[in-house]
């Protein structure tokens, strides 16, 4: 940490330096860019999840413009190890992902490239994903739906609940046949308990923090449905047949699906009364030191092709409006019943009164 005699002249020269850097590269025509990018040879990717598998899907980059590195991490390790590095004239990381709601934790702004409006397709893309902004330093690149996942086996698709209230009933009519995970385990059981908030709470007790009715709903139906350790876990438990329907995202399920995990009878779907989607945000740190190859790369993570082959390929959720997505997959009408998640200190609140009064019965 600066000591707090330090000179401003000195703390000005830390920081800015990376800053004129990042000033003199987005000012530069897009052709001279991709150039440039040849030349520096190598862009270092930070992203946390699934490292192998987007290894093998940016061979397309690397065969084309330069090397791709994704060093393993996980999204904590990543962050703190960015926003440790901001002071250095030069980092490791050229890009650096981090999930929407935790872009507050970046400080765009200061600490990444931009506006990055220089993007060719960048009219086309999302700056706000999953309750973060990355005001135009960071873009959306990965979307992602949370939803239900079921067995056709054991429940068919006209059966199943559309309303709170049937999935209520459901629950109650078929003990043990629902499950969600521990929030602490993963998004999607976070996201069906903001989904139980959202639908059993007023609009009054929610702007006062007031989420009783939604523990009053878990508590009445606590012996009916399952709670799992994980993501993972309950859709390998719905997998072996324990379930009949879980919340799930929808790329995890298509990912498992692609790699023969999870048996490909299985489908999702979005009921109409609505589950959260959100996704992951991408920058160019201001200190990179591949500042060009990073700026291509950003356009390619987020063009209308990738973001094709990502959907194609994980069951990703495209975030550039010219792509198209994947046919057969889940139908456009149910995209229109995704919903956001709740506001970062509101669903901080809803995690923490949800462990302490439901998990822990305080």
């Amino acid at each position: 940490m600066l000591k707090a005699i330090m000179s401003a002249t000195l703390v000005a020269t830390i920081f800015a330096s990376p800053v004129l850097a990042a000033d003199d590269i987005i000012k530069k025509p897009w052709n001279d860019i991709v150039a440039q990018a040849k030349k520096e040879g190598e862009v270092v990717w930070y992203y946390w999840a699934l490292q192998p598998r987007f290894r093998e899907l940016t061979k397309g980059f690397t065969e084309k413009y330069v090397k791709v590195t994704i060093p393993d991490g996980t999204v904590d390790a990543n962050i703190s190890k960015f926003v440790a590095e901001r002071s250095r004239a030069e980092g490791d990381i050229d890009v650096m992902s981090v999930p929407g709601d935790r872009l507050p934790q970046v400080d765009v702004t200061a600490s990444l490239l931009g506006p990055l409006d220089i993007l060719p397709s960048y009219s086309k893309l999302r700056t706000k994903i999953n309750g973060g902004d990355g005001k135009g330093y960071a873009v959306a690149w990965w979307g992602n739906q949370t939803g239900l996942a079921y067995d056709p086996t054991q429940i068919e698709e006209k059966k199943l609940p559309q309303s709170f209230e049937e999935l209520t009933a459901w629950i109650k009519a078929n003990p043990q046949g629902f499950a969600f995970n521990d929030p602490r385990g993963g998004g999607a059981g976070n996201a069906f308990v903001q989904t139980a908030v959202r639908l059993t709470v007023s609009e009054a007790d929610l702007k006062a923090g007031n989420y009783q009715a939604a523990w009053d709903w878990f508590k009445s139906s606590k012996e009916s449905y399952g709670f799992t350790s994980s993501n993972a876990d309950s859709l390998t438990r719905l997998n072996g047949g324990e379930f009949q329907l879980v919340a799930a995202w929808e790329d995890h399920l298509a990912s498992l699906q692609k790699s023969g995990e999870v048996d490909k009878r299985m489908k999702f779907y979005i009921p109409k009364f609505g589950m959260p989607g959100g996704g992951n945000a991408v920058g160019v740190a201001a200190n990179a030191k591949h500042k060009a190859a990073a700026l291509l790369f950003v356009d390619w993570l987020t063009s209308a092709d990738t973001q094709n082959l990502f959907a194609k390929e994980m069951g990703a959720s495209p975030v550039n409006s010219d792509a198209k997505g994947v046919q057969g997959g889940v139908p456009a009408e149910q995209r229109a019943y995704s919903v956001d998640f709740l506001a970062i200190k509101d669903a901080d609140a809803v995690k923490n009164q949800f462990l302490e009064k439901i998990v822990l019965g305080k």
